[in-house]
């Protein structure tokens, strides 16, 4: 695949528009995966003087709480991020969940958990939801499995978000966008073998039953952590009705019509014994409670009417706006406070750990146990991921702020994917002791679920991670970090693509029915199958194929390169470029033309050679319009 766009790079491309060169002899220095070392370029600690010393300690603490403080306003973001996509597609979110014909379907199921969650950006809503439906009675425990997985599946895609501001430097993206998709394909890779299984023998609901059926287990009190510090600032900005999203989701005619922002924080409801008139004696609520005057029944009843006695005190309790322009507004806001945290959270990570900090916090983060101890390690990471992860209450939040410590060479790909692992371990906990604050009613089906999303990763890491040959995520993160290293934009392709296309094109066909679904889609996934085995087999035994198909060059290099697609890439990027720097360039006319000469004559490096072979088309143009106008 590369070798096709490293020619053509080097053919049409002369050496000071090309990076190739450079780029190929880092590589055949360095391994692209090797952890950098974050160099000391200021005074040793040794040759400061006594001022010197008590600055830089002021400066360093100073550092510390900006990180605090950057750190804080980074979850906040995430939390207000989470509130605007439930008021722009929260009412979607339930509506989705409204159809148990297609629910029925195991595999539109999962489709849906990964939505829904990609909708309301918290797979706690999202598992709320399905509680409020379980014990409603519209959707049984078998039938939540799937969207149980599915929006184990959707939550990954915040920290894969996160990755993409890190998209400047090579290197960092390189190993920031690894280790946030490690995280993904272990869940993808968890539900290809967890689904089937489930469907077949029942596995997590049986074993899931049997837990809740063996303890007597009392509702308790979900303990608040992290929360007690963060709501403070998000519930001043926006408050949330959620109990609105599973009325939809449970069919409450009532529940569309309200608005999703909390006006009344403190209400209070009066009930009333009084007398009604019903239909007839066989509404009454007691044959002793019933009489008749004339024509009228009468019967006594319990009226409850409710009383607001306290507004909330958010930005957005007064503001006369539909749900879909605050949560579009506090989406803006909440991306870029977000993406602002995080590029000076990293700004500060990389002045911060250098020299000897840096090496001793590698070490503690990156190091394994002695031998015969070593694999102690990994486990260890999963237990810390899943202690900071319950302290933070969101899996999004842990993952997401690991991710530019990754970027930025600090912890590695091979620990980053344990402690990702602990995350959604922690998750389920949380979720665990929520469900146990649960009221009587729904108590066994909130703890029975949660105990399926719990299972369900326990199996997972299972699976993928206690023999080093079976963590193939990291190797799959690896060749996709590699991959969007050299075209970026690939990235983009990829989130939209499995997070987007795919569960939509699912959730398409499971609408037709499963005649449509088997028919489609068996099709597709034994020819993508043909194509895995192929290619392991190109790589490992290429003698046990054909001649033609030891290679994919029969194919037209399109079909199996993505050095075609990133030309198309860069010359639709240039054109757009094309167009503004035209725009700019015949509004200067003005300019001395020295200027102007020395900017044509002014040697640039691109990774793409359409992109100066564009521009200097742009330039040509642009003078060519300025001469036209002057002698006109």
């Amino acid at each position: 695949m590369y070798s096709g766009f490293l020619s053509v790079l080097e053919d049409k491309a002369s050496p000071a528009h090309s990076t190739v060169t450079l780029i190929e002899e880092e590589q055949e220095d360095a391994d692209p995966w090797d952890m950098p070392e974050l160099k000391d370029t200021g005074v040793p600690w040794s040759a400061l003087d006594t001022r010197g010393k008590v600055l830089r300690v002021l400066v360093s603490v100073g550092k510390f709480i900006l990180l605090l403080g950057f750190l804080y306003m980074f979850i906040c973001s995430l939390d207000i991020l989470s509130s605007a996509f439930q008021l722009v597609g929260g009412k979607a979110a339930g509506d989705i969940f409204q159809d148990n014909t297609v629910l029925s379907n195991p595999l539109a199921g999962l489709v849906i958990g990964v939505l829904v969650t990609l909708l309301v950006q918290s797979s706690s809503t999202s598992s709320s939801i399905v509680v409020s439906m379980v014990s409603s009675g519209l959707l049984t425990v078998q039938l939540a499995v799937p969207i149980i997985m599915g929006t184990n599946i959707g939550t990954s895609v915040t920290n894969t978000l996160v990755a993409m501001t890190q998209a400047g430097d090579r290197s960092t993206f390189r190993r920031a966008f690894a280790g946030a998709t490690v995280h993904d394909f272990f869940n993808w890779l968890s539900v290809l073998v967890l689904l089937p299984l489930e469907v077949i023998t029942g596995y997590l609901y049986v074993v899931t039953k049997l837990i809740i059926d063996s303890f007597k287990i009392e509702s308790g009190e979900a303990p608040d952590l992290l929360n007690v510090i963060t709501d403070i600032l998000t519930e001043s900005i926006i408050q949330l009705d959620e109990s609105i999203i599973s009325g939809i989701a449970t069919g409450d005619p009532e529940a569309r019509n309200k608005s999703l922002i909390k006006k009344w924080c403190q209400t209070f409801t009066n009930t009333t014994l009084m007398n009604v008139t019903v239909p007839g004696p066989e509404n009454c609520t007691s044959p002793s409670l019933c009489w008749v005057d004339g024509n009228y029944t009468f019967t006594l009843k319990n009226i409850s009417e409710t009383y607001n006695v306290q507004k909330c005190k958010h930005l957005f309790v007064n503001v006369n706006l539909p749900d879909l322009a605050v949560g579009l507004i506090l989406l803006a806001l909440s991306l870029l406070v977000l993406c602002s945290c995080l590029i000076l959270i990293v700004k500060l990570l990389n002045s911060m750990l250098k020299g000897q900090v840096a090496a001793v916090i590698k070490k503690i983060l990156n190091t394994d146990f002695p031998f015969p101890f070593g694999w102690v390690t990994g486990y260890i990471a999963i237990l810390v991921g899943a202690g900071m992860t319950f302290i933070v209450q969101s899996s999004s939040v842990f993952t997401s702020a690991i991710t530019p410590l990754v970027g930025i060479g600090v912890i590695s790909i091979e620990r980053a994917y344990p402690l990702s692992l602990g995350s959604n371990i922690g998750t389920t906990t949380t979720a665990i002791l929520a469900a146990m604050a649960s009221p009587g009613d729904t108590l066994a089906n909130a703890l029975q679920i949660a105990l399926v999303h719990f299972l369900f990763n326990i199996s997972g890491i299972i699976l993928w991670y206690p023999i080093p040959f079976t963590r193939l995520p990291i190797r799959l993160a690896k060749s996709l970090g590699n991959i969007t290293a050299s075209y970026r934009w690939f990235a983009a392709i990829y989130i939209i693509f499995f997070f987007f296309i795919l569960p939509l094109f699912i959730f398409s066909l499971s609408l037709a029915g499963w005649q449509v679904l088997v028919g489609v889609g068996a099709p597709l996934v034994v020819i993508l199958i043909i194509i895995i085995v192929i290619n392991i087999l190109q790589k490992r035994k290429p003698g046990c194929l054909p001649a033609a198909l030891r290679s994919w060059d029969f194919l037209p290099l399109w079909a199996h390169s993505l050095a075609p697609w990133d030309k198309v890439v860069g010359v639709i990027t240039a054109k757009c470029c094309c167009c503004c720097k035209c725009c700019q360039i015949s509004a200067d006319d003005q300019e001395p033309r020295d200027k102007e000469s020395v900017g044509n004559n002014n040697t640039e490096v691109y990774d793409n050679p359409a992109m100066s072979a564009e521009k200097e088309t742009c330039i040509g143009h642009a003078q060519g319009q300025n001469t036209f106008r002057q002698n006109s």
